[in-house]
């Protein structure tokens, strides 16, 4: 009997490089899975339907650490390459939001600053093993949070386990 591990019975490898798509590689594919899905809605709050009390800005402090931490341009990437540019971000006076899905599987990342900490809303209540776990939240106080790789594996994390909107029904 002949060998199957021959490497003349294998399937030959793929070749090419993997690549990021351009921003209107993206836009058409956001625009084709929109069309596909005959959503008409809205990925930013209308100006009209806000209350005057409404907050959509985020404080000047709190949007420092936001920008310094590069948590907004790493969600956009997550938002542009893994959900097609249908996240929705919002902007509150203490942080930001991006959500995502409709109906039951709406998905959310929450992101707060308390003072210098920056903080993500996380999916368990309970401490978990990591030192900056306060339950239901990891802390990053400014030492951490100015490293980008620690931020970029914190919301790789989050992206993968996000906070499911609960139903009020």
């Amino acid at each position: 009997m002949g060998n199957r591990d021959d490497a003349s019975m294998r399937k030959p490898n793929i070749l090419g490089q993997p690549r990021s798509l351009s921003n209107d590689e993206a836009q058409d594919i956001t625009d084709m899975i929109r069309e596909a899905q005959g959503s008409h809605r809205q990925l930013t709050i209308p100006q009209e339907d806000l209350d005057e009390q409404a907050t959509t800005h985020m404080a000047p402090h709190v949007e420092q650490i936001v920008d310094a931490s590069h948590v907004r341009d790493i969600l956009n990437k997550f938002n542009r390459d893994y959900l097609y540019g249908l996240g929705r971000f919002d902007e509150y006076n203490d942080g930001m939001l991006l959500k995502w899905g409709d109906g039951y599987s709406r998905k959310h990342i929450w992101i707060t600053v308390e003072g210098d900490n920056l903080v993500f809303a996380t999916n368990h209540e309970r401490p978990c093993s990591q030192s900056y776990c306060r339950g239901g939240h990891h802390v990053y106080p400014p030492e951490l949070w100015r490293n980008v790789g620690v931020i970029n594996h914190e919301l790789a994390e989050q992206f993968k386990r996000p906070i499911h909107e609960r139903s009020d029904d």
